[in-house]
């Protein structure tokens, strides 16, 4: 058993050094001076010319700060409607019962099949239509951005397990007590999924921080650029200069890590929430 679980434990830490390998060699080109050739073969891991230079250029020749505010603007409302938005969905999924429930369901967990590729044209005329862009306004730009992904069917399923695992006893007791069905879902489910909303806003944090399709399809006014547009701006703007790319790409890492750890804590019990059959 011993040699099973060392073995296992050998495979384990070679998946992690392989998923970390390109992180990795990111931080080492961002770190490499001037005077290091990035592409000698064979390639160089550790940097012989340690230096943070690259990310003060980065930091000295692009607006970056900016892109940065951009992106937890629409990051953070993202997270924010998803969260909202995907409770109140997934809450009459799991705790009532109607006509039609599990078809609605089942249509919801459907349209994750479907890529986002197959809808982005009929969601770009839909956003100039209705003015959602930054050629109208700043805040119709931002708009534009977030609404398209203010709720998707990962979020309603994560919500519905987690509501699924709460005992009916708990709410039964909340209605001999006075409690109506929005005082039932704010003051006891809510407060009762926190791991599972943890988990949803790491995801919708991450996925909307790092979407670059969208916002380079709809932004034309580069005050409203968000950091992968910004970034992918910069590989054009230096020659493709990677070193100053791999900067700007850790800078743009760095809050992804800081939400996780601050919410670490929720991540495992609330992803295991989500395990529970429905």
């Amino acid at each position: 058993m011993k040699i099973k679980n060392i073995f296992i434990h050998i495979i384990l830490i070679i998946v992690c050094v392989l998923s970390l390998l390109p992180f990795l060699w990111l931080l080492s080109t961002a770190l490499k001076g001037r005077g290091e050739n990035i592409f000698a073969y064979p390639p160089v891991f550790f940097p012989q010319d340690f230096t943070f230079d690259n990310m003060k250029e980065v930091l000295r020749l692009v607006p970056i700060v900016r892109y940065c505010i951009n992106s937890f603007i629409v990051a953070g409302f993202s997270v924010i409607l998803n969260v909202i938005l995907s409770a109140m969905a997934a809450y009459p999924l799991a705790r009532m019962n109607f006509m039609g429930k599990k078809i609605t369901f089942f249509a919801i967990l459907a349209t994750i099949m479907v890529p986002f590729q197959c809808i982005m044209l009929p969601c770009y005329i839909i956003t100039l239509k209705l003015n959602m862009v930054d050629s109208y306004s700043d805040l119709m730009g931002y708009i534009g951005l977030i609404m398209p992904f203010a709720v998707n069917a990962f979020g309603i399923f994560l919500m519905r397990q987690a509501f699924m695992t709460i005992p009916k006893e708990i709410e039964e007791s909340a209605v001999v007590d006075g409690c109506n069905s929005w005082q039932i879902f704010f003051k006891l489910l809510l407060p009762m999924t926190k791991p599972t909303i943890a988990v949803l806003a790491i995801f919708t944090f991450i996925g909307s921080w790092g979407e670059f399709l969208w916002p380079s399809i709809v932004l034309t006014n580069e005050k409203l650029f968000t950091l992968p547009v910004g970034i992918n701006n910069l590989s054009s703007a230096f020659s493709a200069d990677y070193r100053l790319v791999a900067a700007g790409s850790i800078i743009s890492i760095i809050p992804i890590l800081i939400f996780f750890l601050s919410l670490q804590k929720y991540f495992i019990s609330g992803a295991n929430d989500g395990a529970v059959k429905g």
